[in-house]
């Protein structure tokens, strides 16, 4: 085992020929860009209102407390006290961990390859918000131009133009499709984009990092300041975050909070480890540790209340409409003066209609109104950010620059987790020396973005949001848990845990405390394990599967815009499987309509009837029928 080497006093720093930030706020911006991204848009809001509203916290803080806090602070210590990238710090800790940086290397790879892919998508989306109307506000015309195309008339407007006119996505996963040309143009743009921040490590990402680690921020308490000045926001936040402590009894609540904090963190990537390779030994690590998380935990809860602020809008905008349809069903039907009926009257007037007429009532096309079914509709994923928040911005005034602002902060939100991601693949191949040293470092950074670019073009097919949907809930989770396992117990059991507690007494002046030895030698190691057997146990319970968007599928007739996001087995329509493997669709057989994570699950179109729609299924490698689980992102 190699052990770090010990300080030199008379030195006073370590490396100086290693690149170093021009300031701490450099430093600071960079771990909290490569910690704050998409996920806590679109995943922790999604969390927070699933799992009881403010009783998820509950777990949430728990895991901060034990789990991420305590690996965070291993990542960021290790890394300035080793001045290396993940490569170069567990072959320095030992020789039989060396595959350990290499693991992370390679999923920072993969990751990057889908996570740039994301980005390209909202690039799209943000070129498409400089017009008025938006283009996905309204269905498209017939090619006789004489009605609505179908396809987007059986299912909505946004839907469509995300399902049919962004991705033009395929039936299944075996029909590969075409490239499409503007998002393979796009795809290319954004690791353009990447390129020129990152060409020069620490150097140029350092610059770059003021803008895109405080836009989001700015952006986020615009929407705030607009989302609460909007009918039905406090009705959005009130349902977000009424707690249900009942629901802690469920242990996927626990689950869920614990991985929520181990992907938001960014943990066992080896971002972290690149960047605080780059700072001075004498840095307290412990107070930065403590301080970016915190920070991007409160970033989580600063977001679940701009989102759903509008979200609230949005659903009591969609709760009016509905009431107002109805209203106008009953004047029409049983002659009553115009504006006879208001919203407050309507619940009464039904009532009695239905105890003096109920056959004439029984025949008409009413729907059933609740503003919790409409809250009900929330979405984790692409699902949020192309979905639902892109028809929510349609209600908005000014919805073009709505739109502008909000997708223009996811894209400088994904820049900066990009940067992260990109230095842990970059700083070891660096430290390793894989090119001679007459090779220049922008270079090989061009090198490792066109690879990642060409790497990349099978996301741009008509199949590629199935790869990339694979890719995200099977590629990483697994391997972050089994590689986070390994850095604590690589440190604390090999490394060993006074020598790294001398390391950063050195470093900070302090001894760390019973608190952190703790965390460190029990605590995180069996909270780990305990996620990945958990983990692999939902995996082995849950068949493979992928949703599949299919333009011929029938919601049936219990179809209607109250269908709630939680399943229930006697409003759940059904539809053909897609077979995960290669293989004919089963005739008979289906799988259940996804929750409201799914886009536009059974969606009611502009026309308020459902009926052939473009749907999205879920299949599984065997093509049978079951209820999905609520997916990660």
């Amino acid at each position: 085992m190699a052990h770090a080497p010990e300080p030199d006093p008379a030195s006073g720093d370590l490396g100086d020929e290693r690149p170093k930030w021009d300031n701490k706020a450099q430093y600071l911006l960079s771990c909290i860009g490569f910690a704050v991204g998409l996920g806590n848009i679109w995943r922790f809001p999604y969390l927070c209102q699933t799992y009881g509203g403010g009783a998820f916290l509950v777990p949430y803080v728990i895991a901060l407390v034990f789990e991420g806090i305590p690996l965070f602070h291993v990542e960021l210590a290790i890394g300035q006290r080793l001045r290396k990238g993940s490569i170069g710090v567990w072959t320095a800790i030992s020789p039989y961990l060396s595959g350990l940086g290499l693991g992370c290397v390679t999923l920072s790879f993969l990751v990057s390859l889908y996570y740039n892919t994301i980005l390209a998508w909202v690039l799209w989306y943000f070129l498409n918000s400089f017009q008025h109307p938006l283009p996905w506000s309204s269905c498209p015309l017939d090619l006789n131009r004489t009605g609505f195309v179908e396809e987007c008339q059986g299912s909505s407007a946004v839907s469509y133009f995300w399902y049919r006119q962004t991705l033009n996505i395929t039936a299944d996963i075996n029909d590969s499709g075409s490239i499409q040309w503007q998002l393979l143009i796009c795809l290319a743009a954004c690791w353009a984009v990447v390129y020129m921040c990152i060409i020069r490590g620490i150097e140029t990402t350092g610059k770059a990092i003021y803008f895109t680690a405080s836009f989001p921020y700015l952006v986020l308490t615009i929407f705030l300041i607009r989302g609460l000045t909007l009918p039905g926001a406090t009705k959005g936040l009130i349902y977000l975050f009424t707690p249900n402590m009942q629901i802690l009894q469920n242990p996927r609540v626990w689950l869920d909070a614990a991985t929520q904090i181990f992907f938001s963190l960014s943990l066992a990537f080896g971002g972290h480890i690149a960047f605080s390779s780059y700072n001075s030994p004498r840095n307290n690590c412990r107070k930065d540790a403590v301080a970016i998380a915190l920070v991007n935990s409160m970033t989580s809860l600063y977001a679940s209340v701009a989102v759903f602020s509008i979200l609230g809008f949005k659903a009591t905008n969609s709760y009016e409409h509905c009431l107002d349809r109805n209203v106008l069903i009953l004047i029409n039907e049983f002659d009553f003066p115009e504006h006879s009926i208001s919203r407050d009257d309507y619940p009464a007037v039904l009532m009695h209609l239905t105890a003096t007429q109920p056959r004439r009532v029984a025949q008409l096309p009413l729907k059933a109104c609740h503003l919790e079914d409409f809250l009900d509709k929330s979405a984790s994923g692409p699902g949020l950010a192309f979905i639902v928040f892109t028809e929510a911005v349609l209600h908005m005034p000014g919805a073009p620059g709505w739109a502008v602002l909000f997708f223009g902060m996811l894209f400088t939100l994904g820049l900066s987790s990009m940067f992260g991601n990109m230095e842990a693949i970059i700083t070891p191949l660096l430290d390793k020396g894989v090119l001679p040293r007459r090779v220049p470092k922008e270079a090989l950074t061009g090198l490792v973005c066109l690879v990642c670019f060409l790497s990349a073009t099978c996301f741009m097919l008509q199949s590629g949001n199935y790869w990339l949907e694979i890719f995200d809930n099977f590629v990483a989770p697994l391997n972050l848990l089994i590689f986070a396992f390994l850095e604590v117990v690589g440190v604390v059991y090999v490394y060993g845990m006074k020598r790294f507690c001398d390391d950063i007494a050195w470093m900070t002046g302090r001894q760390p405390g019973p608190y952190w030895r703790l965390t460190w030698r029990v605590v995180s190691p069996l909270l780990l394990l305990t996620i990945f057997v958990a983990y692999v146990t939902l995996l082995a319970r849950k068949p493979l599967s992928y949703r599949a968007w299919n333009p011929q599928y029938d919601c049936g007739p219990h179809s209607s815009p109250n269908v709630s996001g939680k399943v229930s087995p006697d409003k759940t329509p059904r539809a053909g499987a897609v077979p995960l493997a290669p293989g004919e669709t089963l005739p008979g057989l289906g799988a259940r309509c996804l929750r409201a994570a799914v886009p536009a699950s059974c969606a009611v179109g502009p026309n308020g009837r459902a009926g052939p729609a473009a749907h999205p299924v879920e299949a599984d490698v065997e093509g049978q029928e079951r209820r999905p689980d609520t997916d990660r992102r």
